[in-house]
């Protein structure tokens, strides 16, 4: 890809359109709105660079009709050229982060927590293909992947996006993840996205958008370390972090953006800002970007205060506050990766290659899914060898989490802190659907109280926690940690309602607990199956069980671990974290980075 953003035929192309631009045009390449707050026809008006859907933000009934009819009207728009518009297609992006995540006839994936277990970058190859084809299919260019934070903290609310808590387990993945999606771009690729620069793994407390108080050295050598990979593979697009380091969030970070980023490790694609990041430099939106755009970021994702910001841009760069030069550089990366992708020759969405294609959704995707569900359980105790489990036992299944793919999938999946139940997912398995289908003396109940133990050989419990993303997921027991954090939008301390207190599951999901010790108190053999974003502490679960499983947030497809737990495939999930033992972070852990047993 490095060859596409230098090749001579590209450049003299982003010249001739460059020489033609005026400056209402530059910045409107350099603006990304939600599609909610921006039309069509304000599109071409204001000519700009990109359009997004945000997590949820999903076009009349989800289907792949309803994504493939939007993704051309915002194409027909911008990319007919008059008098007044360039003609200059726009980008359009979508958090696809776990498969096409926010359609409810996609394959969805195990989450990155998840994938560090499988620790197989085969996998992580195949997984990026067929993301990149049902993207594709609905006729969008871009999805904002791979996430390549290196989480230290479990109390962080995005956790589960991290592959591991090293970067070698990430590094191992990266250029499969980057080459699999881009392909060769044209209408056989999408462009990547490497997220979000960076730091965001290290912020003290695991606090979302707070501050990492770490070294030159610690960021350059684990946090910086997966990057490098992802611009050596090619990757066009980086997206800067809402966190600081040391004080200094990152959307301003002149010697984070462009001394290290584009100068140092000489990334020549464009920088992207998280959604409204600029809003988090100070309480003043003027002045907020010109700090953003001298530092160097190219293209600002303003959700819905786009027309301000196209706005408050031209008089800076009227007034000198923002230079000319520093725009053309950033429009000129912004063309140049546009050009390079093939974007401008491309016929219209609905009539590219993968649109609408019969493989979006399909049994050959769903069984990559379910393999990869099976590589990505680890077990964390088998006493007496519980498992495998006979097939014909007689096995009672329960728990909040065994009949919900809402639950299964986690956050960012339909919606943006995800969804409970199963009425929003096509042809996906619930984890009970998976285990009735080759356990035929399954039953599934609700409630255990009046539970007769002789009516059952074997209990399997399936717990842990629901859906969330970002601040919302965060674990804190006071909101005085934000405060130290420097978590602040327009100037205001930005205080979310966190998931909980502490990380222990006892207390975070109590009914988890009263569970099993139900059963087991009626003299019943409990596996237990935890679905969670997050190591916990499980100590008191993990003493009442005879065996012990995490599956993390599996995605849609559930039989993938009936095939594991009834021994037709053996457990080969590794931790990519280490499991604690108490809420003590110095304390050794309870399992080591690397544990999983197996048959």
């Amino acid at each position: 890809m490095h060859s596409l953003l230098n090749n001579l035929v590209v450049k003299t192309k982003v010249d001739e359109l460059m020489s033609n631009m005026t400056l209402a045009q530059k910045i409107g390449q350099m603006t990304q709105a939600e599609r909610q707050s921006c039309t069509p026809a304000e599109a071409k008006k204001f000519h700009l660079g990109s359009v997004m859907c945000g997590a949820g933000s999903t076009p009349g009934e989800n289907k792949l009709k309803d994504w493939l009819t939007m993704a051309d009207s915002y194409w027909q728009s911008s990319s007919v050229k008059d008098a007044c518009h360039h003609g200059i297609p726009l980008l359009f992006g979508v958090d696809a982060i776990h498969g096409h995540n926010n359609l409810c006839q996609a394959t969805i994936f195990p989450h990155n927590i998840g994938l560090g277990a499988a620790n197989d970058p085969a996998l992580i190859k195949e997984i990026a293909i067929i993301t990149r084809k049902e993207v594709l299919a609905s006729g969008l260019d871009w999805t904002f992947a791979p996430n390549l934070a290196v989480a230290k903290n479990q109390h962080w609310g995005r956790f589960y996006e991290s592959f591991s808590q090293s970067p070698d387990i990430t590094n191992k993945y990266v250029n499969n993840i980057i080459t699999g999606l881009q392909n060769q771009l044209h209408t056989e690729g999408i462009l990547a996205c490497a997220k979000h620069w960076v730091g965001d793994g290290a912020t003290s407390y695991g606090i979302d958008q707070g501050d990492a108080k770490i070294s030159w050295q610690v960021l350059n050598k684990t946090h910086i370390s997966p990057y490098i990979t992802a611009i050596n593979s090619g990757v066009m697009t980086v997206m800067a972090s809402f966190n600081s380091w040391n004080g200094d969030k990152c959307h301003g970070h002149k010697f984070l953006l462009t001394d290290i980023l584009k100068k140092q490790l000489k990334f020549s694609g464009f920088v992207v800002s998280d959604m409204n990041g600029i809003d988090y430099l100070s309480d003043d939106f003027y002045l907020s970007i010109a700090q953003g755009v001298n530092s160097g970021i190219d293209m600002f994702l303003v959700s819905e205060n786009w027309k301000q910001f196209i706005r408050y841009l031209s008089n800076h760069v009227e007034l000198g506050t923002v230079s000319i030069s520093r725009v053309n550089d950033a429009v000129r990366r912004i063309l140049t990766v546009k050009v390079a992708m093939g974007l401008l020759e491309a016929p219209k969405p609905s009539k590219r290659k993968w649109a609408n294609d019969n493989s979006f959704g399909s049994m050959e995707h769903r069984e990559v899914a379910r393999k990869a569900v099976r590589k990505s359980l680890v077990l964390l105790k088998n006493h007496q060898n519980t498992l495998p489990l006979d097939k014909a036992a007689r096995i009672l299944v329960t728990g909040k989490n065994a009949n919900n793919i809402g639950h299964q999938c986690g956050g960012f999946t339909i919606a943006w802190q995800g969804v409970s139940g199963n009425d929003e997912f096509e042809q996906a398995t619930s984890i009970w659907h998976g285990i009735k289908k080759i356990a035929p003396n399954a039953f599934l109940k609700e409630q255990v109280e009046h539970v007769n133990a002789n009516d059952h050989d074997v209990a399997i419990v399936v717990i842990g926690e629901t859906p969330y993303a970002e601040g919302f997921g965060d674990i804190r027991n006071d909101d005085n940690l934000i405060i130290e954090a420097g978590s602040q939008i327009n100037g205001q301390i930005n205080v979310s309602e966190p998931y909980g207190s502490t990380i222990e599951l006892q207390s975070l999901h109590s009914e988890d607990y009263a569970t099993i010790k139900e059963l087991t108190d009626k003299g019943l053999p409990v596996v237990v199956i935890l679905i969670s974003g997050r190591t916990l502490i499980i100590n008191s679960e993990l003493e009442e069980s005879a065996a012990f499983v995490v599956a993390w947030l599996p995605g849609t497809e559930g039989q993938g671990i009936s095939d594991v737990i009834f021994g037709d495939v053996n457990f080969q999930g590794k931790l990519s974290f280490d499991w604690p033992k108490n809420t003590v972070t110095s304390s050794l852990p309870l399992f080591p980075q690397g544990f999983g047993l197996h048959y």
